[in-house]
Order: C-alpha cells, then structure tokens, then sequence
C-alpha cells in the first residue's frame, strides 16, 4: 500500500522504489515464517528442499511486483504528459481564438478609417473594353 501510494502520488525515485521493495521482502519473509500452522499452512522440515523453491517463488513474487510497480509509474507519467499535451492546446485553441478576435478587429477598423474612392473619380481604362 505504501508503494502503491508512493507510486500514485508521482514517486518515481528508484532508489526509494528499491527500498520499498526490500521492505515488502522482509514483510513478506516474517510473514511466512511467523504464518506457522495456524496460517493454514504446514511447516515443512528444511531438509526438504521446500525452503528453496519458496525463496525462489518470493523472488518471483517481488521481481513481479516490482515491474507491476514500474508499470504503473509509466502510466502515471503517459496521463502527466498527455494532461500536459492537452492543457498546452487548450492554451494555443485561446491564443488562436484571440488572435483571430482582434485581426477582425483591426479589419472592422481598417474598413471604417478607409478613404472611401469615388468611381468618378478613377482613372479610365487604358485598354478597351472586350468584345462580349
């Protein structure tokens, strides 16, 4: 849980994610050692090899753990940075918006200052007009 927690709030130290993982082992070795009958589970004699395969098995356990861990910081950080992309275009989407807002600003401008030209007043055609 405190991995997890660690994992969920943006940890990403792999340092402390090996520290994490170590203490998970020694959680999980005193568990079983301490489980003893009444945790459902036979003890074995330690001549029976049984020891071995369950310090493999906890290895696998914890190597498991440890990608599961890895895999849920990768996502954790595809969601940061796909926030990110998101928010960077909300914020280009309202530039842009702006922008366009004042070009049709300064066009409504530009259309009201202009000196409108009198038709009578332009210059004739130098060519003659084309035959229809």
């Amino acid at each position: 849980a405190l991995r997890l927690s660690y994992l969920r709030s943006g940890g990403h130290d792999p340092a402390i994610l090996e520290q994490l993982l170590h203490l998970q082992l020694e959680a999980t070795v005193l568990e079983k050692g301490t489980a003893g009958p009444r945790g459902g589970r036979r003890m074995e004699p330690r001549g029976t090899g049984t020891h071995g395969l369950d310090a493999a098995l906890l290895a696998v356990e914890l190597e498991n753990r440890r990608l599961e861990d890895e895999l849920l910081a990768l996502k954790v950080r595809r969601e940061r940075r796909a926030d990110a992309g998101s928010r960077a275009a909300q914020r280009h989407t309202e530039e842009l918006a702006r922008l366009q807002a004042e070009v049709g600003m300064l066009r409504c401008h530009a259309e009201q200052t202009r000196p409108w030209l009198n038709p009578s007043l332009l210059p004739r055609p130098i060519a003659p007009p084309l035959p229809p």
